[in-house]
């Protein structure tokens, strides 16, 4: 069962990794990199912190994200364990981030999925080692 978390931990590394590069460049995909630009106009525009003055430059958010993303991916799949776990928590927060702005924008249901998901292995994965932390203890 072990292997099974270790593998979905490495995966979603990569996940991260891709997706974050993708919006660092144009070079990987000028497509998916020009949806992120849309994507991160709109996202600037509901940032929850927009209501206390800090207004986001758009591509500045997009690069921050996915300087973020990029790393926590990599530390998610090569780092000891606490760089993991360390990024895990970055990563969970991009999520939840990324889904409150869907919401906000009422965009499609799909839309959120691959966010949920992405969320739902991530707080699986920081489940695991919580319990594994506290069976160690009790042994």
């Amino acid at each position: 069962m072990a292997i099974v978390f270790v593998a979905v931990r490495v995966l979603l590394g990569f996940f991260f990794m891709v997706v974050g590069a993708t919006k660092l460049t144009d070079r990987i995909s000028p497509t998916l990199y020009a949806e992120a630009v849309d994507e991160f106009v709109k996202f600037a525009d509901v940032f929850p912190l927009n209501d206390v003055g800090v207004k986001l430059d758009p591509m500045d958010y997009q690069l921050v994200v996915g300087w973020i993303e990029l790393i926590g991916g990599l530390l998610l799949a090569f780092g000891n364990k606490a760089l993991q776990e360390i990024s895990n928590i970055f990563l969970s927060i991009l999520m939840m981030g990324e889904l409150y702005s869907f919401l906000i924008l009422k965009e499609e249901p799909f839309l959120c999925l691959p966010s949920a998901c992405t969320l739902g292995l991530l707080l699986l994965l920081l489940y695991i080692w919580e319990r594994d932390r506290k069976k160690q203890k009790t042994e």
